[in-house]
Formats: C-alpha cells, structure tokens, sequence
C-alpha cells in the first residue's frame, strides 16, 4: 500500500469516528482535571460506550496497519479510559468520601419540594391528633400503638409521666426501648420508600400515621403540665430521627411524582430513574436514623436537663440544615 493510500485510508477512519474520541477525550480531560464529581449522571453512564469504542478503534488500527501517529493516539487515549472505567473502582475510599461529601446531600437537595411536602404532612397530622388528644384523651388510644406508648397513656399519672422523662443513668428498659423505637422508625423509614411506585400517595399516608402518633404523645404530656419538658426530651433525637423520616417520605413521593409526570419517559422508566436518586438519600436516611438512636439511647440517658437538650437539639437542626441543604458544586453538564 502507498503512502498517499495509506493517509487517505486513515483520514477516512478518522472522519468515522474521532467524534466519539474526541467525547471521550474530553470526558477524561475534565474528570482528571477536576474529579469525577465534574461528569453528570449521563456523562458517567457514557464512559464505558466510548472507552469500548476507543478500544474497537485501536484494534482496527493495529489490524489495518493505519499510521503510526493515530495509533500511538489512540493507544494513550485506551489506556486514560481503562484507568478512569476501572482503576476509579478500586478508590473505595475515594467513592465512600464521595458519597458522603456530594452525593447524599445532593439527593435530598433534589428531592427538596418533596421532602418538604413529606413534613407539612407530618406537621398537619401531628397537629390534628394534638388538639384532638387535648380536647379528649380517648384519641390518644387511636392514634398510638400499645407497644408505642411503652406504658404512657392517659391512665398513667403525672409523676410516673415525668419519670419517663428524666432517667438517673443508663436502665435496660430504656435502652430496649430506644432498640424498639429504631426498628420501628426505620421500618416506617423504609415502607415509606418503596409504596412511592404507587404514585406516592401511601408514603404520604404514613407521614400522617407518624404525625398523628407524634403530635397525640405530646399532647399526652402537656394536658398535664409537661409539655416544655416533653418537647426537650423528643428534640435531643427528634431533630434527626423526623427528618431522616421526612425525607424517607420525601424520597416515596419523589417516586410517585414523577411516575405521574414522567415527561418523555415511560412511567416504569421515570420510576428507574428517579428511583435510584431516592435510593441514595435512603442510604442516608439509615445513617441518620442511627445516630437518631445513638442519642435516644445515650445521650438522652445521661442528659437530664432540659435546657441541655433543647441546646443539643439546635445543634443538631443546624448541622443537618448545613450539611444537607447548603448548595454544594453542582456537576458541570456537557
């Protein structure tokens, strides 16, 4: 073959297909410029297609026996693509830094309107059963569980009431119930989630059922003059155990909302879609409700004044504002 061959041949390979490398090129430049966190979702989805185009390229290359100059391209090109589509999946480190740095945070933020939603129903049941619970305490039966209320009900007299409140030290009844309340709020946490794919109305639904319990409890304890008292003992954990549950809430409807407004999508296919950005902020909301019970089953043990708690409870409001809703660097889309 001809040199003169030899370049038109390889002009013509090159006008085929350097479209995709030069994507790919492009990809790579920014990831290793600014991380992979610079790439948007469909982006990331896009690597792996080009990395195997750029390889089936240089393998035609190297069969055809093309120029020197375009295979030695390709070739550094292959091997940027082989280290960012696999080498990046070894920075397990990297990719937990990652999630909890952007990713977490990043879901709710999208899911905001929802969430939202999630705690305005919430708030509405918790009030409803209050009043209702205040003007007659046979509600409080129909809005809390028996296993719930741990022996707190309208029967129960003010001192044993107030006894509840403030422990001396760490008791296994406490501790058990602290246990109970984390399988509990995490069960509701999770069915929240998954009845979204029927259009979010259930998840909804069961934000009414914890505001209800929520609001008929405090009720239970301000009837009898222990109201501020009964607020500093449910902010120390409540802080982070209802949010975590509004956003569990929030992440069901962001399902369902966008099954009834899919756009161009299929309803199966906006339910995938969606579905896995909900699922990120679930992994969160289990961290969450973690650290929710870490304080219902220490720190509220050991913290008997109700000015401390209120004070920790702030704090908490504040951090978990900061770190999950403070815009962070969104992904460059390109």
């Amino acid at each position: 073959m001809s040199g003169q061959e030899l370049t038109l041949r390889s002009g013509r390979f090159r006008a085929e297909r350097q479209g995709d490398w030069r994507k790919l090129e492009t990809l790579l430049d920014r990831a290793e410029r600014h991380g992979s966190r610079s790439l948007n979702d469909a982006e990331l989805l896009a690597l792996p297609g080009l990395y195997r185009s750029a390889l089936s390229s240089l393998s035609v290359a190297r069969a055809i026996s093309l120029d020197r100059a375009l295979v030695t391209y390709l070739e550094g090109l292959a091997s940027r693509g082989y280290f960012f589509v696999y080498g990046s999946r070894g920075r397990t480190f990297a990719r937990i830094a990652g999630f909890f740095s952007a990713s977490w945070p990043q879901s709710v933020q999208r899911m905001w309107p929802d969430v939202l939603a999630s705690a305005i129903v919430m708030l509405l049941a918790a009030v409803a059963a209050y009043l209702l619970v205040m003007a007659d305490p046979d509600w409080f039966y129909s809005f809390v569980p028996r296993e719930l209320a741990g022996g707190r009900t309208p029967a129960t007299s003010t001192e044993d009431l107030r006894a509840t409140l403030f422990s001396e030290g760490f008791t296994d009844e406490l501790s058990t119930f602290a246990t109970y309340l984390f399988v509990h709020n995490a069960g509701v946490s999770m069915l929240a989630f998954a009845v979204g794919f029927a259009f979010g109305l259930p998840s909804l639904l069961l934000m009414a059922y914890n505001g209800f319990t929520l609001g008929a409890f405090v009720a239970l304890f301000a009837m009898r003059g222990l109201g501020v008292e009964m607020a500093g003992w449910l902010s120390i954990h409540g802080v982070t155990e209802l949010l975590a549950i509004a956003i569990a809430g929030g992440a069901g409807l962001h399902i369902g909302r966008s099954m009834v407004f899919s756009g161009d999508r299929t309803r199966l296919e906006a339910a995938s879609v969606f579905g896995r950005q909900a699922a990120q902020a679930m992994v969160g909301v289990i961290i969450m409700l973690l650290i929710a019970g870490v304080l219902e089953g220490v720190g509220r043990q050991s913290i008997n004044v109700t000015e401390i708690r209120f004070a920790i409870a702030g704090g908490t409001a504040l951090l978990w504002g900061a770190y999950l809703f403070l815009p962070r660097r969104s992904r460059v889309d390109g």
